[in-house]
């Protein structure tokens, strides 16, 4: 090979390389750590990564890892380093901030360093039951028809815990007998007939809701005002059809879900992500309806301050942010 041929060749794959190494270093890694594999919350993280992989560029790489659940994605703050987002409800990130609570025995001064985001999809409770009969024209019963049968709440989660404080609060502990079974059964063992119900909370729609109210008919609780001021929770509408039978809007109850990071991620990495959120959020709910819930009035929901660099994409955006997030 002529050594001017020999020569352009290196050049060009010096180049090559060069440009590629470029690339390499240009791309931003983020861990997104939220739910166990196979959850709504879980799936939620797939459709974020690729909304922001997509609305970067591929400058910003969202990589999921599975989680045991909130308590846990708060906790690994005070390891973690480098760019990690996780999501929790506000509630957890007030306690790990005063040394209360899960991390009154783990407190760790990197707690502080904890800023805000976006919003993402609310917990959101489920009553759901058999409506074997028709009785329920509508598909929505209340909470005092439950009196009488046998409803399966879980354990250890929180819809199991927020499930057993509503039916102290109502009134029903000696009317409602609780199945002795993971929650993960309930829509078989409802489909069999071996319970009358379960709860379970998540976003909505719910996959496992939307498969029972697919294979069977089925009614949803829907809860008085009077009855959701009581459970000092937020109040959550479900609208009508969002589930097959279920023909009329349903009054629940729901944990708000944040999505936070650290003062670790840089401001422009914050910027990006934050306003890509919002600007793919629209895409995404037509993929999956459990995001045109999103509004920037959920920001009144998040506790501790927003990242430097989200803030600096909602005042770009005229969009209001309580001054205690500032």
């Amino acid at each position: 090979m002529p050594h001017s041929v020999r020569l352009a060749t290196l050049l060009f794959v010096s180049s090559w390389l060069g440009i590629h190494a470029m690339s390499a270093q240009a791309e931003t890694r983020v861990t997104y750590k939220s739910a166990a594999s196979g959850t709504a919350y879980y799936q939620m993280g797939v459709e974020l990564s690729e909304a922001i992989k997509s609305g970067t560029d591929d400058e910003i790489v969202l990589t999921l890892e599975e989680s045991q659940g909130s308590v846990q994605n708060v906790m690994e703050v005070a390891a973690r380093t480098g760019n990690y987002v996780f999501t929790t409800p506000p509630g957890l990130v007030e306690q790990a901030l005063a040394g209360e609570g899960d991390f009154a025995e783990r407190p760790s001064p990197n707690f502080q360093e904890i800023r805000g985001l976006f919003p993402i999809p609310s917990i959101t409770m489920h009553w759901v039951v058999a409506n074997e009969d028709g009785d329920d024209d509508d598909g929505v019963i209340a909470m005092e028809d439950l009196a009488g049968q046998e409803i399966l709440i879980g354990r250890g989660t929180f819809g199991a815990r927020e499930a057993e404080r509503y039916i102290e609060l109502f009134d029903l502990a000696g009317d409602i007998e609780i199945a002795d079974a993971e929650i993960g059964s309930g829509p078989d063992a409802l489909k069999n007939g071996q319970i009358d119900g379960f709860v379970t909370a998540s976003s909505f729609p719910t996959p496992n809701v939307i498969e029972t109210a697919s294979s069977m008919p089925i009614s949803l609780v829907s809860l008085t005002e009077e009855q959701i001021e009581s459970t000092g929770a937020t109040p959550q509408t479900i609208p009508a059809d969002t589930y097959a039978g279920v023909e009329a809007d349903v009054e629940t109850t729901s944990l708000p879900v944040i999505a936070y990071t650290t003062t670790r991620m840089d401001d422009d990495t914050a910027y990006a992500i934050t306003r890509t959120f919002w600007e793919r959020r629209d895409a995404m709910a037509e993929e999956s309806s459990w995001w045109e819930v999103i509004d920037p009035e959920m920001l009144e929901s998040m506790a501790g301050e927003l990242h430097p660099g989200a803030l600096r994409y909602y005042e770009e955006a005229g969009i209001d942010v309580p001054e205690s997030l500032r």
